[in-house]
């Protein structure tokens, strides 16, 4: 079986949290500033860890007024909408899709407790979770190595996913 990685996710804000992998390292600090924008960074000493991580570093949201939906872009690149990270292909569906920097699609999978990151032929690359109220931590995020080199975007459409839940965004 693939390998697979864990991070912990401290605080169940989706506005502002941290996630460390078993061994205590912060791997994403997920932080909004007071105008608006969300920098979500992956913290070098972590990255270290894995040498097939690739992309830039951070990601950043930029939100409209009252939080509404703005844009995101990652690293130095040119600017993405919200809508189009959260693409729905189905009115009834709840599934979101989004174009990784690799120029492949992929999917969320969404529900209450529980999101699965979904590559283009099906298969589960990424599983975030609640946590069960004994445990220390809010959430994990489990991902296949597979998902390494766009870890740095999957952590980004997660939290905005999260952010889109808790704010009743279509």
């Amino acid at each position: 079986m693939a390998a697979s990685y864990t991070l912990l996710q401290y605080s169940a804000d989706p506005w502002n949290a941290r996630f460390e992998d078993l061994e205590k390292r912060l791997a994403f600090t997920v932080d909004e500033s007071p105008n608006l924008i969300m920098k979500i960074a992956r913290e070098a000493p972590w990255a270290q860890q894995h040498p097939d991580i690739m992309g830039p570093s951070n990601s950043y949201l930029y939100f409209g007024p009252n939080r509404t939906p703005g844009h995101l872009i990652y690293g130095n690149s040119t600017y993405h909408t919200m809508a189009q990270a959260r693409n729905r292909k189905k009115e009834s569906s709840t599934s979101r899709y989004f174009w990784a920097q690799n120029g492949k699609e992929y999917k969320w999978r969404i529900a209450p407790q529980r999101l699965e990151c979904v590559d283009g032929k099906g298969n589960v690359i990424a599983l975030w979770e609640t946590s069960q109220l004994a445990d220390p931590f809010a959430a994990k995020l489990t991902f296949k190595h597979v998902a390494l080199p766009i870890i740095t975007e999957i952590v980004t459409t997660l939290t905005l996913n999260r952010i889109a839940h808790v704010s009743n965004w279509q």
